[in-house]
């Protein structure tokens, strides 16, 4: 069988709520692998949500359908304060991405108490600047960053990540909105330890499945190498 856009493969799926430091309680899913230990945990955080972002988007929608099964990655999603999809709403309002500090601080959390392992961070659009901004914590093994357009998050923040010295993969469009692969390899230099990938043909939302098995095979090859490639096609 090929795998196509709407292909939902075999994992364990359960709806999970976050609890925030601030007491809010945050929307979410959890998908394991169906039946081996997950190698690796990727922890999602979604684009703007005043412009549609929420943990269903669609690239994040994928990786919980297609990782647990094709690579034993276990994919938390959730919804930032005030962000609502079909799982629900969660409590609280956008804080343009000062607030929702705490909401990965909960997402760290619960991953943490449920014993998730070797925990990356997956942000896109405004969910990377989440990611640079408060995602430099000791559990954090690495962090990829799609369509990073670098307006929140600012060279302070670049260089705090420079020091916190984990891994930093940015895959930049050809075509993006905001940042493009050029100018990217040049802000990111301040990140000696950042890896920029200029990604050919795509744009900011990332829309196509050629470009959506892009994105997941750099995520599994620094996640579980070993089963990278991602196949196309299933038994």
């Amino acid at each position: 069988m090929e795998i196509r856009a709407s292909t939902v493969l075999p994992a364990r799926r359960s709806d999970i709520e976050l609890q925030t430091a601030d007491e809010l309680t945050l929307v979410g899913e959890l998908a394991l692998p169906e039946t081996a230990p997950p190698v690796a945990t990727l922890i999602c955080l979604h684009p703007l949500p005043t412009h549609g972002g929420m943990m269903d988007s669609h690239v994040l929608r994928k990786a919980s359908f297609r990782l647990p099964a094709l690579a034993d990655v276990a994919v938390l999603r959730f919804n930032t304060r005030g962000t609502s999809s079909e799982r629900g709403t969660s409590q609280g309002a956008f804080e343009e991405g000062v607030g929702e500090r705490l909401d990965v601080a909960a997402a760290l959390e619960f991953a943490e108490f449920n014993d998730l392992p070797r925990p990356w961070l997956l942000g896109w659009s405004f969910g990377t600047e989440l990611a640079l901004r408060w995602g430099r914590d000791p559990l954090v093994e690495g962090a990829i960053l799609l369509s990073p357009p670098l307006k929140r998050a600012t060279d302070a923040d670049l260089d705090a990540w420079a020091e916190f010295g984990r891994p930093l993969v940015a895959l930049v469009p050809e075509f993006d909105d905001y940042l493009r692969p050029a100018e990217a390899a040049d802000r990111f230099k301040r990140v000696p330890q950042a890896e920029v990938v200029g990604v050919d043909g795509a744009k900011h939302l990332w829309v196509g499945e050629p470009y959506v098995r892009i994105v997941l095979n750099h995520i599994v090859e620094r996640l579980n190498p070993a089963a990278a490639p991602l196949p196309t096609e299933v038994p």
